[in-house]
């Protein structure tokens, strides 16, 4: 492990159980701001052709 995240981990590991999980949070939303143009409008696309899936065979009972 780098040098840097090995000194910060020991440090971190002195915070509270709180400071860890208010930083846990920020840490984790972090990753959620790349978010790929092309994976989100094929995920729209998939989640539409689920909807209209289940619709078909809620008319076919």
């Amino acid at each position: 492990m780098p040098e840097t995240v090995e000194k910060l981990r020991l440090e971190l590991s002195q915070l509270s159980m709180q400071e860890r999980a208010e930083l846990a949070y920020f840490l984790i939303h972090s990753l959620d701001e790349a978010v790929d143009d092309d994976v989100e409008t094929a995920w729209d696309a998939e989640l539409i052709r689920r909807m209209k899936e289940i619709s078909i065979e809620c008319f076919n009972f």
